[in-house]
């Protein structure tokens, strides 16, 4: 009785994601069809010439125009795009960024520095909170050891 192992597969809009594409633009084969983790690997690895375009030029879900544009996708939303930007979209913004761009994109270097900064202080206080841990257990070997040799004197 033994039965084949069905394989894993995904919706057509998680393997979108993973690919960085936007699903709408994709073959509509591609858009209706589950899609198997060993297919989604084919595609990583040797990507037919459908993907290669949609990732060169677009258009571009939203994660992707983000980081193409250095800002976050909180906002795009508050800036208003909503909608997928191609390549040549994205180049033309950053060739002449408008003033919701400049503003957007320090809003995102103000965050990053910020989270530099609380890693380096929990890093900090990680290793001061180790070194005393490693000061108390020595006090303690040192202690015991002091308690165990003044009782063989006895």
């Amino acid at each position: 009785m033994s039965s084949e192992k069905k394989p894993q597969t995904m919706k057509p809009a998680t393997a979108a994601q993973k690919l960085g594409i936007l699903l709408d633009a994709a073959p509509a084969d591609f858009q209706t069809e589950p899609v198997s983790r060993t297919q989604l690997a084919a595609l990583m690895d040797n990507p037919p010439e459908w993907l290669v375009e949609l990732r060169a030029n677009g258009p571009h879900p939203k994660q992707v125009v983000a980081a193409k544009l250095g800002v976050s996708i909180s906002g795009l939303a508050r800036s208003e795009v909503t909608d997928p930007l191609t390549t040549a979209e994205i180049s033309a913004l950053l060739q002449a960024p408008p003033t919701w761009l400049v503003t957007e994109r320090s809003t995102q270097a103000g965050v990053r520095a910020e989270q530099i900064v609380v890693k380096d202080r929990d890093a900090h206080r990680a290793a001061k909170i180790a070194h005393v841990a490693r000061q108390a257990a020595q006090e303690e070997a040192a202690a015991e050891r002091g308690t165990g040799s003044t009782s063989k004197k006895r």
